[in-house]
């Protein structure tokens, strides 16, 4: 951020009085812009022990295999961010179930949500940000071309918790670290 957006001053990067980090400050009219983190909200499409998922077409990280999901817009729920990513991304009709999953992505200034979903018909296919969306069973999931970690973390905890039929909330931190090999 370059420029004020009240008035279009050049902007400085101080801390404001009674803050105690630094921020885009106006230096003419006072204004503190703030940069919060971005809210990325999805679901794990589920249809008879199988998961959908989507092979991105779009940076970053095209060509591997992500769940649908992607940022919250203005005006619209998780839920409901969920399931339009999910009829994006993979031109699929969930039923959401509960919250599953929340991890912080500090290094990204990212919050991802993710929801159990079920799968209302097999009338998928891949949308615009897409190359190809599949259902997978856990044998057969391209673990080492998944798109990002924490689709790894959430995927990993989503099939421990199947073995038991408890589904139990996920949250984690998720820094940079790569993702761990998995053996099946």
């Amino acid at each position: 951020m370059k420029y004020c957006s009240h008035c279009a001053e050049e902007l400085v990067f101080n801390i404001p009085p009674g803050d105690n980090r630094e921020r885009h400050v106006c230096p003419a009219c006072n204004a503190v812009h703030y940069h919060n983190p971005r809210i990325i909200t999805g679901c794990i499409p589920i249809h008879e022990n199988r998961i959908l998922l989507c092979k991105r077409a779009i940076e970053p990280r095209s060509g591997y295999w992500t769940l649908p999901a992607g940022f919250l817009e203005n005006g619209e729920t998780i839920a409901e961010g969920a399931a339009r990513e999910t009829r994006e991304e993979a031109c699929a009709s969930v039923t959401l179930k509960e919250l599953y999953g929340v991890f912080d992505v500090p290094h990204i200034g990212q919050v991802h949500m993710f929801y159990r979903a079920t799968l209302n018909d097999l009338n998928f296919q891949p949308g615009a940000e897409s190359l190809e969306t599949r259902l997978f069973r856990e044998a057969e999931i391209p673990w080492d071309r998944l798109a990002f970690p924490v689709i790894r973390i959430i995927l990993e905890h989503y099939f421990e918790n199947s073995k038991t039929g408890q589904f139990t909330m996920k949250t984690a931190r998720v820094d940079r670290s790569p993702p761990r090999s998995r053996s099946l």
